[in-house]
C-alpha cells in the first residue's frame, strides 16, 4: 500500500464525497454518537420549525431564518469534518481493494495440488507458491526459500526474501513470489487476512473511540448540560430587568435567540472536530505505513515514557564493517590485508565483503578473481567458527588462511604446533571492550594479525535520542551482546540504560518492571520469541516481515519493516494528542470570547438612559451594531471556524520535541491567546459585513 501517494489533505474526490457523506451523517442515529453536535442539530430543528411556524402564521423572521441555516451548517461542517478524515482512508482503502483479486490456490492434498480458489482456504492448509505466483492468503513458510515482492502492501518496489525456521517467514495475501519454490501454510481463515483487516482500520469501519477521546467527551458534554441550565435561566433574570426598567415583556430573550447563546457558548468547536482528530491520528500513521489496531494503541504511543529498542537494524546498522587490520609483531599491514582478503573472497556476508573492500581501497590489495585461484575455500560452521581458504602453491606444499574468534584461531595454531602472542589476545581484549568485534587471521601455524569488525551505529541516532530524551522518554538498548560490548555501543549511541546478554524472559520481565513503576513502554521486534514481550508492552510494534505470531502479539504492524519506526510512531502519537489538547484549548477560549461578545450585546438596552443605552452597554467592548447582528456574528463565527480549522485537524500541530511544561506554555500562548482574541477580530469582521 503506496500511502504516501494519499498525503494530499484534500482533492476533488474526497470532498465531493465528504460533502455527500456530511447530509448523511445527519442521521440521529449518527449525531447522538456526538453529544455537543446533537445538541445543536437539536437546536436547529426547533429553531427550523419556529421559521416554518411564523410563515405560516404570516410573521415572517428573516433573523430567526438566518440563525437556523447557520445552525444547520454548524451541524454540517462538524460532519463533513469526519467525513473528510474517513474519506482519506476510504482512498487507501480502494487501493488495498484493487489488490485483492480472485486468486488461484495450490493446495496440498496429501502429495496431491488441487486447485481451489484462495478464498476456500482455511487455517492450516499447506499451499504451494512459486515464481510468478500469487499468494493466495496470510501464512508462514513452512519449507524452503523465495524473493517476494511485496509492493501491492508496503509500495516499495525492492523484494524482500521469506524463508522458513526464522523470523522472516511471514507471508501476506496479495504478495508475488518472484523465485523458487516455497511451501506456505495458512494462518488465517478467509475474511480473516491481513489485507482484510487493513481495509477495516483505514476506512475507520472498526475505530472506537479511545478511554481520553471518551473522557473529553464526558466533559464536553457536562459544559454543555452546565451551558444548558445557564441558559434556560436567562429568561427570567431578563423578565426581572425588563420589568424593572419599565420594558415590555415582549422584547425578552426569543427561543431562536437562546438557542443561537447556547450554540455559541457550548464547546462546538472541539466537539465538532474531536472525531476528525482520532481519524486523522491513524490516518498520518497510516501514511507513514504502519497500521494500529487501535487508536488506543496511537494515544498510548504518545504517552509512552520507556522506549525498548533492540541494537542491530534499530541502533546500528545490523552488519559489522571491517575497520581496520591490526598486523602481529613481524607482518606488514600489507601482508595481513592480502591474506585477510583471500580468507574473505568467497565469504558471501556483509561482514566478509566489507574485508575484500577495505583491503582494496585502503591499502591497495588488488582483486583477485575466485576462478583464477587454485584454491579451496572453507566455509564458515557454528562448530568451527571460523573460515578461510587453502592455496596450492607452485612447489606443491599447501597454505591454509584462517580467520575467526579469538578462541577458535588459538585452537587453530596451537593445533599446528604454533604459538599464540600475548599482544594479540590484549588487542582482542581492548577491541571486545571498546564494543568492536576482533576477527584473528591466522596462516598455517602463525597469528600474522587482528581485523576490527565494528557495528556502526546509525548517523543521527544519537541526536534522536537526545530529543526523546528533552520529552522526558527513558531509551534502553536490548542486545545479546556481551556487557563489556554493550556498554560501549550504548554509550556511542546515547541511550539511557541497556540489557546485555538479554533474553525473552529478559525483557518480558524488564517490561513488567517497568509496568509496575508507573511507567507506558514501548517495544519492537519480529521473532515469535519476541511475541510474549510485544504482547505485554503498551505498544508493541511487530515487523512486517516477522513470523505471524510477532504480528498478532502486537498492536501495530510496521509494513515497511524498518525497526527505527518506533521513534516515528512515538511522534505521531504525541502529535495527536498534542492536537487534540491545542484545539480544546482554543475552543474553550473561544467560548469565553463569544460570551463577553454576545452577553453584553443583548443585554445593552435593559436599564435604558435617555440616549437609549443602558449601563451594561460598557461591557459592549466590541461595539457590535445590534443585539441581532452580535448575535448573528457570532452563530456564523462558531460555523466558520469548525470548517476553517479541518486542515490543522487533519494534518495535526506541528510537533517539536519539547518538555511538558514547554508545551503546555507553547499550548496556551498560542492557542488559548489564539483563542480568546480570534472571536474578537473574527465576530467583529462580520458583524461590520452584516451591517453594509
Amino acid at each position: 500500500m503506496n500511502t504516501k501517494h494519499n498525503s494530499n489533505l484534500f482533492n476533488r474526490k474526497i470532498l465531493l464525497q465528504a460533502a455527500g457523506d456530511s447530509f448523511i451523517k445527519l442521521s440521529p442515529a449518527r449525531l447522538i454518537k456526538n453529544p455537543v453536535i446533537f445538541i445543536v442539530a437539536i437546536g436547529s430543528v426547533f429553531t427550523t420549525i419556529i421559521v416554518l411556524g411564523g410563515i405560516f402564521k404570516g410573521s415572517f423572521s428573516s433573523f430567526n431564518l438566518n440563525i437556523a441555516i447557520w445552525l444547520w451548517f454548524t451541524v454540517l461542517f462538524a460532519n463533513f469534518a469526519e467525513a473528510i478524515a474517513e474519506g482519506r482512508g476510504k482512498a487507501q482503502a480502494e487501493s488495498l481493494r484493487k489488490n485483492r483479486t480472485q486468486t488461484m490456490a495450490r493446495r496440498l492434498d496429501g502429495n496431491q495440488e488441487v486447485r481451489v480458489l484462495a478464498t476456500n482456504l482455511k487455517k492450516g492448509d499447506i499451499v504451494v507458491c512459486e515464481t510468478g505466483d500469487i499468494i493466495p492468503s496470510d501464512g508462514e513458510v513452512t519449507e524452503g526459500i523465495a524473493s517476494v515482492d511485496e509492493s501491492a502492501i508496503t509500495g516499495e518496489s525492492a523484494p524482500v526474501i521469506r524463508e522458513s525456521g526464522g523470523d522472516r517467514s511471514a507471508v501476506t495475501g496479495g504478495t508475488k513470489v518472484l523465485s523458487d519454490r516455497i511451501l506456505i501454510r495458512i494462518s488465517t481463515e478467509p475474511g480473516d487476512t491481513f489485507l482484510d483487516r487493513m481495509i477495516e482500520l483505514v476506512e475507520g469501519a472498526k475505530r472506537q473511540k479511545t478511554p481520553n477521546e471518551i473522557a473529553l467527551s464526558i466533559l464536553l458534554s457536562g459544559l454543555s448540560v452546565i451551558f444548558l441550565l445557564a441558559v434556560a435561566t436567562l429568561p427570567s433574570f431578563f423578565s426581572y430587568s425588563l420589568a424593572s426598567s419599565g420594558l415590555s415583556q415582549s422584547l425578552n430573550l426569543t427561543i431562536p435567540v437562546l438557542i443561537a447563546l447556547l450554540v455559541c457558548l457550548i464547546p462546538t468547536t472541539i466537539g465538532g472536530l474531536l472525531s476528525a482528530i482520532g481519524i486523522s491520528g491513524m490516518d498520518r500513521l497510516i501514511r507513514r505505513n504502519v497500521i494500529a489496531t487501535s487508536g488506543r494503541a496511537i494515544e498510548a504511543a504518545g504517552d509512552v515514557d520507556v522506549l525498548l529498542l533492540d541494537k542491530t537494524g534499530t541502533i546500528t546498522l545490523g552488519n559489522r564493517m571491517a575497520t581496520d587490520f591490526i598486523p602481529a609483531d613481524g607482518v606488514t599491514v600489507a601482508e595481513l590485508a592480502d591474506d585477510a582478503q583471500l580468507s574473505s573472497l568467497s565469504d558471501e556476508t556483509p561482514e566478509g565483503r566489507s574485508i575484500v573492500i577495505l583491503a582494496k581501497e585502503k591499502f591497495n590489495v588488488r582483486g583477485r578473481e575466485v576462478h583464477q585461484l587454485n584454491a579451496t575455500f572453507i566455509p564458515f560452521t557454528a562448530q568451527s567458527r571460523m573460515s578461510g581458504v587453502d592455496l596450492r602453491n607452485e612447489d606443491g606444499t599447501m597454505s591454509k588462511i584462517r580467520k575467526g574468534s579469538s578462541e577458535a584461531m588459538r585452537t587453530f595454531v596451537q593445533n599446528n604446533n604454533g604459538f599464540y602472542p600475548q599482544k594479540i589476545q590484549e588487542i582482542v581484549a581492548e577491541l571486545a571492550g571498546q564494543g568492536a568485534t576482533p576477527l584473528v587471521v591466522a596462516k598455517d601455524n602463525k597469528v600474522i594479525g587482528v581485523i576490527h569488525l565494528k557495528d556502526i551505529v546509525k548517523g543521527g541516532i544519537k541526536q534522536r535520542f537526545a530529543e526523546l530524551r528533552k520529552m522526558g522518554i527513558k531509551t534502553v538498548m536490548i542486545t545479546g551482546d556481551n556487557a563489556l560490548t554493550a556498554a560501549a555501543i550504548a554509550a556511542e549511541a546515547g541511550v539511557d540504560d541497556f540489557m546485555s546478554e538479554a533474553t525473552p524472559e529478559d525483557k518480558l520481565r524488564r517490561i513488567r518492571e517497568e509496568q509496575a513503576n508507573g511507567h507506558l513502554v514501548g517495544m519492537i521486534g519480529d521473532g515469535t520469541n519476541d511475541a510474549p514481550a510485544l504482547a505485554q508492552a503498551d505498544v508493541g510494534i511487530a515487523m512486517n516481515s516477522g513470523t505471524q505470531a510477532a504480528r498478532e502479539a502486537g498492536n501495530m504492524v510496521d509494513l515497511d519493516s524498518n525497526p527505527t519506526k518506533l521513534i516515528e510512531v512515538v511522534e505521531v502519537g504525541k502529535q495527536l494528542l498534542m492536537t487534540r489538547g491545542s484545539l480544546t484549548t482554543f475552543s474553550i477560549a473561544n467560548d469565553v470570547a463569544k460570551y463577553f461578545a454576545i452577553i453584553p450585546a443583548i443585554a445593552c438596552a435593559l436599564y435604558p438612559a435617555k440616549n437609549g443605552s443602558g449601563p451594561l452597554s460598557v461591557l459592549n467592548i466590541m461595539n457590535l451594531d445590534s443585539p441581532q447582528s452580535a448575535i448573528l456574528s457570532a452563530v456564523i463565527f462558531n460555523a466558520l471556524i469548525i470548517i476553517m480549522l479541518v486542515p490543522l485537524a487533519l494534518k495535526g500541530v506541528s510537533y517539536r520535541p519539547v518538555t511538558a511544561n514547554a508545551a503546555l506554555s507553547r499550548n496556551l500562548l498560542i492557542y488559548g491567546l489564539g483563542g480568546l482574541v480570534a472571536p474578537f477580530v473574527g465576530i467583529k469582521l462580520i458583524d461590520l459585513i452584516i451591517n453594509l
